[in-house]
């Protein structure tokens, strides 16, 4: 029987001014028992990170002084790794000390390409935006696939090969934080990898959000670049927050703030938008129960209002690229 040489393990985190992030999430990437290195992108941080790095063991890597992006910046920690496996996390991501070693027990499956997890639904911030934000993400990877068709850098690992065959990040298309690990994750498809989602893997998430925040990532960083993406390769994204149930749910949200307007001028009771909202509540019934448990009704309620919301202008900004995709064709 032919043996198989162990996995080994480079985990790569870039940071940019995070050193009191990086005070609670290196540790537990450290390595205890196994082999294992950790390389910290310094991406131009006038803090004390990279010396705090250094100090609690990692290798650090200097960007040149210069903020490259995290894209860059993850590609470039991927020159310097010398491990079979990649494991990305995020500064500002806290993960359990066993994580990495079951990680590499994945990927004895010679058919897994790549694996990601989640955020956990107990995160460090609770204001609103925050708890709504991180409870999102973490409802959004709650079910388990083999299939995945996008990859999450916050906590997710790729075979070395694999990431190098495709030429890692897209770093002209994303210079700054945006969906370049969706579309890493659509290119490892597109050459044969298989992605797993596993959301027994997770992370608690540190940063702390505002509603400017939530509103200018979720149209400028999300739905406008994967808008463009989902335009040209048509067919492709099926999964999390573009799958046919969430698209459904955007449309359900649009007819409500239709029928809203129209109850507004008297044209229709408002009976009827209120008995939308309840439709919504039960079709987003996933949803509100994981903000209910993690702070709460009025919270719940207040979170799924939102949620509409965000599928008012993240359909608004797919819809506006549709257009001009079609003009510019």
């Amino acid at each position: 029987m032919k043996e198989h040489k162990p996995r080994t393990l480079s985990v790569i985190i870039p940071v940019l001014n995070g050193e009191s992030l990086l005070r609670e999430s290196l540790p537990p990437l450290l390595p205890t028992s196994a082999p294992r290195e950790v390389i910290v992108i310094d991406d131009g941080s006038t803090d004390g990170s990279a010396s705090l790095a250094r100090q609690l063991g990692a290798c650090v890597i200097p960007s040149g002084g210069h903020a490259l992006g995290p894209a860059a910046a993850r590609n470039l920690g991927a020159q310097h790794a010398s491990g079979d496996i990649l494991l990305f996390v995020d500064a500002d991501v806290v993960i359990d000390s066993s994580v990495p070693e079951r990680i590499l027990l994945k990927f004895e499956d010679d058919s897994v390409g790549a694996i990601f997890g989640s955020y956990d639904a107990t995160p460090r911030e609770r204001n609103y935006a925050s708890l709504y934000m991180n409870l999102r993400h973490h409802h959004g990877h709650r079910e388990p696939s083999d299939n995945a068709s996008t990859f999450w850098t916050g906590l997710g690992a790729v075979r070395r090969e694999a990431f190098s065959a495709i030429g890692g990040f897209d770093t002209a298309r994303f210079p700054l934080p945006s969906v370049e690990d969706v579309d890493l994750g659509q290119r490892l498809v597109a050459s044969g990898s298989h992605i797993h989602r596993d959301p027994s893997l997770r992370g608690t998430h540190l940063k702390r959000w505002s509603w400017k925040g939530v509103i200018h990532t979720d149209i400028f960083r999300r739905a406008i670049p994967w808008s463009k993406m989902m335009l040209a390769n048509p067919g492709k994204f099926t999964d999390l927050n573009v799958g046919k149930y969430e698209q459904l749910k955007a449309l359900l949200a649009g007819v409500w703030f239709v029928t809203m307007g129209l109850a507004l001028i008297g044209v229709v009771p408002p009976g009827i938008p209120i008995a939308g909202f309840a439709l919504i509540l039960l079709a987003n019934r996933s949803l509100g129960l994981i903000f209910m448990k993690a702070a709460g009704v009025s919270f719940a309620v207040a979170g799924v209002a939102f949620h509409q919301i965000h599928f008012l202008y993240s359909g608004l900004a797919y819809m506006t690229c549709r257009m001009r995709y079609g003009l510019s064709r």
